[in-house]
């Protein structure tokens, strides 16, 4: 049973056209800097075993998994073909709009980990997502839910264009926990950018992690 965290009018979008039309096109560019993508990197190469079945969820053109390690599996699920079948670390993939459909189609319990970047920011129906993750994750295994403070804003709902970084971390916990997700941190870093706009004090992307398990 999923059980209703937000009011419908923080799922608005600014831009309520069709997603699909949104992603029709590729984009085969990165989101995030350097120092977030090897953060990244570095977080799975310390949670994820390398025996591990993983579903990259909301992915894209590359997954930040270490490129030495060669895990079980590792299933990708995003809104764009191309860019899906660029991605040389998935084994398979599908195409599916999670906010017109949540319902994943995979068994329960046959992922160990499952990841998200730059992606939650984007779901109107993130219960029943969460839900969906917490029934194909294992016991034991975890969801890896990443991001910054970018976004495409027009496609982001209401409920995360109007937070900072704090609230969203809040909001996903919030999310994760509702859903029986009953083990929940978060990472939150960041860090001057090297050479001469580090010595301004200008920063990198903030690197923003939530961690669920049960």
């Amino acid at each position: 049973m999923v059980n209703k965290v937000l009011f419908q009018e923080q799922r608005e979008k600014e831009n309520s056209n069709d997603d699909s039309i949104f992603y029709s096109q590729p984009r085969f560019v990165h989101h995030l800097d350097n120092n977030f993508r090897r953060r990244l990197t570095t977080l799975y190469k310390e949670i994820i075993p390398k025996n591990s079945i993983i579903l990259d969820l909301m992915s894209s053109w590359v997954s930040h998994l270490p490129p030495e390690i060669n895990y079980k599996k590792v299933i990708g699920h995003g809104m764009n073909k191309k860019e899906l079948q660029k991605n040389s670390r998935l084994d398979y993939y599908w195409v599916q709009d999670l906010n017109k459909n949540q319902k994943l189609p995979l068994k329960d319990w046959s992922v160990d980990f499952c990841l998200m970047v730059a992606a939650w920011q984007y779901l109107q129906e993130p219960e029943a997502v969460a839900s969906e993750i917490k029934r194909i994750v294992k016991p034991g295994g975890s969801v890896i839910i990443s991001f910054s403070n970018r976004a495409f804003w027009e496609k982001a709902p209401r409920i995360w264009r109007e937070g900072g970084d704090k609230e969203h971390i809040k909001y996903i916990k919030a999310i994760l926990l509702s859903q029986g997700w009953d083990k929940v941190r978060s990472i939150e870093e960041s860090d001057n950018k090297e050479g001469i706009f580090g010595m301004v004090g200008i920063k990198t992307d903030p690197f923003l992690s939530v961690i669920g398990s049960y």
